[in-house]
C-alpha cells in the first residue's frame, strides 16, 4: 500500500540545521509533484515546498533562503534541507504525495 515515512525531525537549537527525509513506497513517486508542509501549535497547515517530477523546486517565501528541497526518483525519496533554523519553524512536517498521499509527519522543535 502507499506509504509515506517522515524521519531526521528532533530537537535543535536555533541557528542549526536538520535534514528531514520522506521514504516513498507503493506508488509511481517519480510522477508525482511532492511536498512539505508544516503546522505550527494554533496555526493553519502551511506549504513549505514543492519540488515536481523533473526536480523544478518551488519555496515558500517565509523559508526562501534556508530551506531547500530535493528528490531522488532511484530512492523515491523527497529531501528538506533546513538551515538557519529560528523557533518560528518549530512544528510538524509533513510530506505529501500531491494531491492524495500524505505521511504521518515528524516533529521539529527549535529552541534553546
Amino acid at each position: 500500500q502507499v506509504q509515506l515515512v517522515e524521519s531526521g525531525g528532533g530537537l535543535v537549537q536555533p541557528g542549526g540545521s536538520l535534514r528531514l527525509s520522506c521514504a516513498a513506497s507503493g506508488f509511481t513517486f517519480s510522477g508525482y509533484l511532492m511536498s512539505w508542509y508544516r503546522q505550527a501549535p494554533g496555526k493553519e497547515r502551511e506549504l513549505v515546498a514543492s519540488i515536481t517530477s523533473r526536480g523544478s523546486p518551488n519555496i515558500a517565501d517565509s523559508v526562501k533562503g534556508r530551506f531547500s528541497i530535493s528528490r531522488d526518483n532511484a530512492k523515491k525519496t523527497v529531501y528538506l534541507q533546513m538551515n538557519s533554523l529560528k523557533p518560528e519553524d518549530t512544528g510538524v512536517y509533513y510530506c505529501r504525495a500531491e494531491p492524495w498521499h500524505w505521511g504521518q509527519g515528524t516533529h521539529v522543535t527549535v529552541s534553546s
